[in-house]
């Protein structure tokens, strides 16, 4: 099964240009002597030899000041996990339910919100259920996970595979540390093995005993370990809500209550608020907070921006890029890159509702770009008429809108 072609097929689709793992090396220079690495590794594959690297562990830092763990494999050991993501996915892709979007193929966040839009502008959606998994990638039970894994492997030696990534350990500043729970976000298997964890943790659990149960309308929609469950019913939702804490318990999970909350939510909701003097709640869901708007003829619609979270977090991302690069090349070639680094923020952000969250960037963005050009040095700085003219002559990209929701069919 994991025969050279294949394997060299896997380290083909491998990203250039990432950092290494412990061991050094990177994909350019692995790829220096292929034929050879490959031959090799396939030798210790077939001896049953062949022993996964620890992660060489980097944090990321997140919105609310806390840091998120990364894991970065070695470069054989991507490879390997590419060709285990390959063979799983053929099997666990006609099981996974068509609710479920996040790291599938041909599926992406913008599916996920554009079917959550369609739900709660057609369905009889009343309440919303946003739980949110504490710390899940660090917590997944290696056991469940394996039990999870065997309904549908029969084949040992891929399963004593996958179970010496998970045992592989961690290195982080020279020292290791054991693996007894927990998939590392970074790596390429993680994300597959996750969404089987919560086939069988949630979706299935949900599709074959919560909804048989249920008299009003639900669906869930879920992204990764993000999701949302919408409700017809509020005793419904919150007799869910208890039963999920439950079933999560089962397998090692629990929910982060501080971000965890049911809300009344959707059309009638948006009548009562209105009746009893209240403002509508809000929750997030992939970047976006959504929330109960009204269209221009009066009529209800499902509003979205950015939320402040992750706005806050991108200027914070910009300003430290900005200060960084500023002296470290000329301006017009870092120009560039920012230029790139707006169009990247549109093609997510850039969602029906959410144009003035997307101005409002791009506005914050050229201040921020003014400030770091004037401290460069004295003689190199502009007053703000003489940056106006530069982005006259090199403009940056405008706002714009890439995935409209107002042509979407019921």
């Amino acid at each position: 099964m994991l025969t050279e072609d294949f394997l060299k097929e896997c380290f083909r689709e491998l990203k250039k240009g990432k950092s290494p793992g412990i061991d050094g090396v990177t994909v350019r220079e692995y790829a220096k002597k292929l034929d050879e690495n490959i031959a090799n590794l396939v030798a210790r594959l077939k001896t049953k030899q062949y022993k996964p690297q620890p992660v060489l562990r980097v944090y990321i830092p997140k919105p609310n000041g806390d840091k998120r763990p990364l894991g970065i494999p070695a470069v054989e050991d991507k490879i390997v996990q590419m060709a285990i993501k390959k063979i799983l996915e053929a099997i666990f892709e006609q099981d996974f339910i068509d609710m479920s979007y996040g790291f599938r193929p041909n599926r992406s966040c913008h599916d996920a919100l554009k079917k959550l839009d369609k739900i709660i502008m057609n369905a009889p959606v009343n309440f919303v259920v946003d739980m949110d998994i504490s710390k899940f990638f660090d917590t997944v039970d290696h056991k469940r996970l394996m039990e999870c894994l065997k309904q549908r492997i029969v084949d040992p030696s891929l399963l004593r595979l996958i179970g010496r990534f998970l045992k592989a350990g961690i290195m982080e500043e020279g020292k290791y540390f054991e693996t007894d729970q927990g998939t590392p976000q970074g790596g390429i298997l993680s994300p597959l093995l996750a969404n089987v964890y919560l086939h069988y943790a949630l979706d299935k659990w949900f599709e074959d005993e919560v909804l048989p149960q249920l008299t009003g309308f639900a669906q869930l929609i879920r992204y990764a370990d993000d999701f949302i469950v919408c409700f017809e019913k509020e005793v419904e939702a919150r007799a869910f809500g208890d039963d999920l804490r439950r079933r999560l318990s089962e397998f090692g999970l629990t929910t982060s209550e501080e971000k965890s909350k049911i809300i009344e939510f959707g059309r009638c909701a948006c009548t009562r608020a209105k009746r009893y003097g209240r403002k509508c709640e809000t929750f997030d869901f992939l970047g976006f907070t959504h929330f109960c708007d009204k269209s221009r003829w009066g009529n209800f619609k499902l509003g979205r921006k950015t939320s402040h979270k992750k706005f806050r977090q991108k200027m914070m991302d910009m300003n430290i890029w900005l200060k960084r690069i500023r002296n470290r090349t000329q301006l017009k070639v870092w120009w560039k890159v920012l230029e790139l680094k707006l169009l990247g923020h549109y093609r997510y952000y850039g969602m029906s509702g959410n144009f003035r969250m997307l101005q409002n960037f791009y506005h914050q963005v050229v201040r921020l770009a003014f400030k770091w050009v004037n401290r460069r040095s004295q003689r190199k700085s502009y007053n703000w008429a003489q940056f106006l003219r530069f982005i006259l002559f090199n403009p940056l990209p405008k706002p714009k809108i890439y995935h409209s929701l107002y042509n979407l069919k019921p």
